[in-house]
């Protein structure tokens, strides 16, 4: 029993370490710009005692509220099947209404909203980290300001770059140096503590209270600055399914939260001691011989945090995908023991120029600071909307209790999300655009496919009912196994009519293979495959993944081994029907759609790559589908 024990515990402590470095890196970096962005001179806040205990006491409680208990406590509990994340809360959201229901449309809509904001937030999130872990060399000499810029995309481009290698040699080391990061931040806090220990009186939530009821206005702009303190909170849910929640709680109650707590409480004290520290707070805690060694230490913390929202997009694209809401993509696996380690090429360059076009354009952490928050606000304020659906219909908990419990959070959302959008015009409006446009190409994708969809469906020739009448008078047979692959609506494959018309042929065993994705993380090898006969030796397979599963037709033909299929890879012949979509009037899309729809189907990756068919056992067979 004690050994088991230990290992439990071993267990436990390996997953929380990498919790520290995956999960923690973009809430972690805050403390680089965000009483710096509160006290900035373009929000009019004066720089004074009471003020400086209204914040930091907002920060403080806005840690223990938004994240500890609404993170923490309650999101991480929404698990579907032990994974996380905006996409897999909007699955879990949908199951528990069900597809009969009026709401689930629109929770559709929200869960596609959700993800775009998750996507615009991806984008800022590592411009605004590197920028503010760089600009620390201007504190201890300006002279260094025009190589800010530069040097933040040498370090960007170089991390996108080294994409393609995957993250399981660097990815040893975020743990430790995350670590240290937190013990950094936690030493530089209880030194200006001591120095000033009457900041401690921010643990009194009555200073942030007051501090908002006095300045009113000024507070209300104030928290678009506050916001920055929570940044990040979506990823304690993204990474659920990496590390599972005992891991993530554990590091944020003994580790994280205790260090930035300790920070921003020092970082209060040494404005309250020195007022002109409030040029950069953080780089000023320990005086200017520190202020290098902080650089290079903030400038490898901001890399880990870029990293993970590197990861979360993969992750989230390829759950995308999966529901439906993207078109198939070139996705390699980098790593052979983790199936989670993916790099998407075009995701991974399109963020990249993305992030480029942020940090040229914005050219500092304070100007980027306007654009960041409103997309991070409004992912919070989806899942606090999503989660009442989970709590509520998924649950089943007290209807009152619901709404009381959503109500708290979405006041503080609201507010929250309202005040980052007084940004908008003045930098908010890229990752919303961002998001719109990512948005827009989801909802088209989702669309078209309905379209076609039911295209297929109205000319669908029923299966059964074709084989019934085909071995009527049947085709010659010949050796070795076809597979076709069709929809739920394709009725007859359009390979197999093109076979039968040209060739004149079928080969001695038919198989129909039909994918069918369902709304959860990861469908088990047992309930994977499941096996009709059709008689004259033809059968229907259908085959049942989730979205984080990975698509292998020839994997699944393995599995039907019980059912008395046994299949030999060179006897087996792999026909698909290769989809050109061409545009028809009354489609139910703007003509700009339609082109955009066309245009992603063009450039899909192939088929026989994306479900993992040898190229040498594919025939293609081409057709026209109207939208």
């Amino acid at each position: 029993m004690q050994l088991a024990h230990d290992h439990t515990k071993s267990s436990l402590s390996a997953l929380t370490l990498a919790a520290i470095g995956i999960v923690y890196g973009d809430i972690g970096t805050s403390p680089l710009y965000t009483m710096q962005e509160v006290f900035d001179h373009k929000h009019g806040l004066a720089l004074n005692p009471e003020n400086i205990l209204g914040i930091v006491s907002l920060i403080v409680w806005g840690l223990i509220i938004i994240v500890s208990l609404k993170y923490v406590t309650l999101v991480l509990r929404a698990s579907n099947r032990g994974e996380g994340g905006i996409m897999a809360l909007a699955a879990l959201t949908l199951e528990s209404v069900g597809k009969s229901s009026k709401l689930h449309f629109p929770l559709v809509i929200l869960g596609v909203v959700g993800a775009s904001l998750f996507y615009g937030d991806g984008v800022v999130t590592p411009a605004m980290t590197v920028l503010s872990a760089i600009e620390g060399i201007k504190v201890a000499t300006p002279a260094l300001k025009p190589f800010v810029v530069p040097l933040t995309l040498i370090i960007l481009i170089g991390l996108y770059a080294v994409q393609s290698r995957g993250t399981a040699t660097i990815g040893k080391l975020f743990g430790p140096v995350m670590v240290l990061w937190f013990a950094v931040l936690s030493a530089m806090g209880l030194y200006n503590i001591l120095r000033m220990p009457e900041i401690l009186a921010a643990f009194n939530p009555i200073y942030a209270l007051e501090f908002l009821f006095l300045h009113r206005w000024a507070a209300f702009i104030a928290l678009g600055a506050v916001v920055l303190a929570f940044t990040g909170s979506e990823a304690l849910y993204a990474d659920m399914g990496h590390f599972g929640a005992k891991p993530i709680r554990t590091a944020w109650f003994f580790i994280v939260f205790p260090a930035l707590g300790l920070n921003y409480l020092g970082q209060g004290a040494l404005l309250m001691i020195d007022p002109s520290a409030v040029e950069n707070p953080f780089f000023n805690q320990l005086g200017d011989w520190s202020i290098y060694p902080l650089v290079v230490l903030s400038t490898m913390a901001a890399v880990i945090a870029s990293q993970a929202t590197i990861s979360g997009a993969f992750s989230m694209t390829k759950q995308a995908i999966s529901l439906g809401f993207l078109p198939r993509m070139k996705i390699v696996h980098t790593s052979s023991k983790e199936i989670g380690q993916i790099y998407i090429p075009v995701v991974n360059w399109l963020q990249l120029a993305a992030v480029v076009g942020a940090v040229i354009g914005f050219g500092s952490a304070s100007n980027l600071a306007s654009a960041y928050g409103i997309a991070n606000t409004g992912t919070m304020l989806v899942t606090s909307i999503l989660t009442f659906f989970v709590i509520r219909y998924g649950w089943k908990y007290n209807l009152a209790l619901c709404i009381a419990s959503t109500m708290f959070f979405l006041l503080i959302d609201i507010s929250l999300f309202s005040s980052n959008a007084l940004k908008f015009f003045s930098g908010g409006w890229f990752p919303i655009a961002l998001g719109f446009g990512i948005c827009v190409v989801m909802l088209t994708w989702r669309r078209g496919r309905a379209l076609v969809f039911d295209n297929l469906k109205k000319h669908a020739i029923p299966l059964e009912e074709f084989l019934e009448s085909l071995f009527v008078s049947p085709p010659v047979r010949v050796y070795g196994t076809a597979v076709f692959l069709r929809g739920e609506a394709d009725g007859v494959p359009h390979a197999l009519l093109h076979n039968l018309s040209h060739n004149k042929i079928l080969h001695e065993r038919v198989i129909f293979i039909t994918l069918h994705n369902r709304e959860i993380p990861w469908v088990p090898f047992s309930e994977r495959v499941k096996v009709s006969d059709l008689g004259n030796n033809c059968f229907q397979i259908d085959v049942f993944y989730g979205f984080k599963n990975e698509p292998d037709i020839p994997n699944a033909l393995e599995l039907c081994a019980p059912f008395g299929l046994h299949f030999e890879p060179l006897d087996t012949s792999y026909f698909i029907s290769r989809q050109t979509i061409i545009s028809s009037p009354g489609s139910g899309m703007a003509m700009w759609r339609e082109g955009l729809f066309v245009t992603m189907s063009r450039n899909a990756r192939d088929a026989a790559d994306y479900y993992q068919i040898p190229s040498n056992r594919v025939i293609e067979v081409g057709a026209q589908v109207e939208i």
